[in-house]
């Protein structure tokens, strides 16, 4: 479950009050709205990356309002994949189970499972800079589900992307939607992602959320 209550939270001049909304456990959350409305704002907040003023986020059954990113159990897309230049693909893969000290043979195994289910088998020893932007996207959603997240943030996945590697990618949400073991909430412009994905569709207008 995604749950956030009467949150405030402000950048620079821009503001948002009283943003409240749920996404039931296992189920996929399409959230809204105008460019520079602040949705990438909101997601930030849920990862722990945006300090907030008031309010409460509640992610599964822990309230994690006061807590560090990495105690959040989320797993994150951000809109540029931001993937590590300096690890090959195959680490990138691995980087949060590295964190977690998963056995190593335990990390190969789930590192092999995320490459072919993902397509990039032949890309492992590859760089970032030598990846394509659906294979960066690609390589971006693999990390962030590597260890099983019960909360999965995925902000505009589907951007900037050619109409071929738009629908592969596609494909690879509505996997993630069938499986149903992570909560979703992903941040779009994309009236058709919204339709084809979305179990809750939320609407940000003018600081408010409103069912879409």
């Amino acid at each position: 479950m995604i749950s956030v209550q009467q949150l405030a939270l402000r950048q620079g001049t821009f503001a948002l009050h009283d943003i409240s909304f749920t996404i039931p456990s296992g189920k996929y959350g399409v959230l809204m709205g105008k460019t520079g409305s602040g949705k990438t704002t909101i997601l930030e907040a849920l990862a722990g990356l945006r300090p907030i003023r008031a309010g409460r986020i509640v992610l599964g059954d822990c309230d994690v309002t006061a807590a560090a990113p990495a105690c959040r159990g989320v797993g994150y897309v951000p809109q540029d994949a931001a993937l590590f230049g300096s690890m090959t693909v195959r680490d990138n893969l691995a980087f949060a189970l590295t964190l977690r000290r998963w056995p190593a043979q335990r990390i190969e195994s789930r590192v092999t499972e995320l490459s072919r289910w993902l397509g990039v088998e032949t890309l492992l020893d590859r760089y970032p800079h030598g990846l394509s932007g659906g294979e960066a996207q690609r390589v971006a959603l693999g990390r962030a589900l590597a260890f099983h997240p019960a909360i999965l943030l995925l902000d505009e996945p589907l951007s900037s992307l050619d109409d071929d590697t738009r629908e592969a990618l596609l494909d690879l949400l509505h996997s993630v939607k069938a499986n149903g073991t992570a909560t979703v909430l992903h941040v779009t412009h994309n009236r058709r992602e919204a339709d084809q994905l979305g179990d809750v569709r939320l609407c940000l207008v003018e600081g408010r959320i409103v069912a879409a």
